[in-house]
């Protein structure tokens, strides 16, 4: 029997949902007595390491008494999503409506795959970027990113069907 993310997923989530944190992604990594199993959980406000240790303490003991992961041992992680954190499903794009990304899509839009960003707004499953303002950069390159933003659409929709992999920009 191999890894069934679901199953760990659920008993995760379980878990998260009682101390109101979302579990964002379920991944193993790694094969034989190298595998890891790491969880990224998250919540409005951000997560402490406290969230991450108890978590970590709860999911473990049920995961070996119900042994959800069987096999060889493996090492648990639970962390935060961190500030270039990655988005994928619809909830995500709602709730970082405003913020800064970086997207990837599959399939050209307007004769490009790379954009990033403000998320003007979500909705039926369409996500609308401003390309208006660039990022700051190094004054030569501004120049440059300031000519191209200037010839290109200032917004650009985009399918989430469309979108392969989409993080957020952090702006320190």
């Amino acid at each position: 029997m191999g890894f069934d993310a679901d199953r760990v997923r659920e008993i995760a989530e379980r878990v998260a949902g009682s101390s109101g944190l979302e579990v964002v992604d379920v991944e193993m990594r790694g094969s034989g007595s190298a595998r890891m199993l790491r969880i990224t959980i998250d919540k409005p406000g951000g997560v402490t390491h406290e969230h991450c240790a108890d978590l970590s303490r709860e999911v473990g003991t049920i995961l070996d008494v119900e042994d959800a992961v069987p096999g060889e041992s493996y090492v648990l992680e639970v962390s935060s999503p961190g500030l270039d954190r990655k988005l994928s499903k619809a909830s995500e794009f709602e709730r970082f409506v405003g913020q800064r990304v970086k997207v990837m899509t599959r399939v050209e839009v307007n004769g490009n795959r790379h954009f990033q960003g403000q998320l003007e707004k979500f909705g039926d499953g369409r996500l609308t970027l401003d390309l208006s303002k660039p990022r700051p950069k190094q004054n030569k390159r501004l120049k440059k990113s300031v000519r191209q933003a200037e010839a290109r659409p200032q917004k650009v929709e985009i399918e989430l069907a469309n979108v392969e992999r989409a993080n957020l920009v952090p702006e320190i």
